[in-house]
């Protein structure tokens, strides 16, 4: 239980988003469930991957209710908030590393469909979701995209740079791009070098049709062990939520967790 237990330290970064608790009108009437009662619930089924309807009702509050509370946060944009907040902390604090950027993916089952799903071709092509992740050289996540499994890995990877958000933290203009950026042979193209160079950022994507052994693998780690913490949210291992939405708030509050566990280690 503890593990799965909503930090103060990380409620004190998303509080100050959240729209102030309301309290009950002149005609009186139920209270409404404070803010913290509901994130501790969604924090909860984060990390411990049970369903809503089985969220423990000591909790004080229902499954729906959070459920309810994250999808209209995440149509407020609370989640993306945090998330550049945090990486505008560790990047004061000298914890991103931009020099470096390094891509890849990972893939879930989608329990009963939904929108952004698609037949896995590693898993009998049975319906799946896929993440594509880009992390900066130390492996704090920067950007992540949701297609269905059968999406192209090569497709995604320029998407994923130009939804690196604008990251503060330090006078002057905020960065938006890393100097160079790693992938496996899955995300090489001709097209995709020109375009990163276009950019302004170095390309060091192993070729396809080459001997293993480029390197890559040396500084490429730390995008799987990120994967690893992603799935360490045991409500992404499988994706139960058919809206898109909801899967999308989930892995960006994931993502922010993250941030804030590499800021304070």
């Amino acid at each position: 239980m503890s593990l799965a237990s909503l930090p103060d330290e990380l409620w004190e970064e998303i509080e100050p988003l959240l729209p102030p608790d309301e309290p009950p009108g002149p005609a009186g009437g139920r209270p409404r469930v404070p803010n913290r009662t509901v994130m501790v619930g969604i924090y909860f089924v984060l990390c411990s991957g049970i369903r809503w309807e089985l969220l423990p009702r000591e909790f004080g509050c229902s499954g729906m209710t959070c459920w309810r509370r994250l999808l209209a946060w995440q149509e407020l944009g609370i989640w993306d908030q945090l998330h550049r907040i945090l990486l505008a902390d560790l990047r004061k604090a000298d914890k991103l590393d931009l020099s470096l950027a390094v891509v890849d993916s990972t893939s879930s089952r989608a329990v009963g469909g939904g929108d952004e799903t698609g037949p896995n071709p590693t898993d009998r092509r049975k319906l799946g979701t896929k993440q594509h992740l880009l992390v900066d050289g130390n492996g704090v996540p920067l950007t992540i995209r949701v297609t269905g499994a059968n999406r192209h890995d090569v497709k995604e990877i320029i998407p994923l740079v130009v939804n690196i958000p604008a990251i503060g933290g330090k006078p002057g203009h905020p960065v938006q791009k890393p100097k160079a950026l790693q992938a496996d042979r899955a995300y090489h193209d001709k097209w995709v070098d020109a375009l990163l160079k276009w950019l302004g950022i170095e390309p060091k994507i192993a070729k396809r049709n080459t001997p293993h052994g480029s390197g890559l693998g040396k500084t490429r780690w730390v995008v799987e062990r990120t994967i690893a913490w992603l799935k360490g949210f045991r409500r992404l291992r499988i994706r139960f939520d058919r809206r898109p939405e909801i899967y999308h708030a989930w892995n960006t509050l994931a993502a922010a967790a993250i941030c804030w566990r590499v800021l304070i280690g």
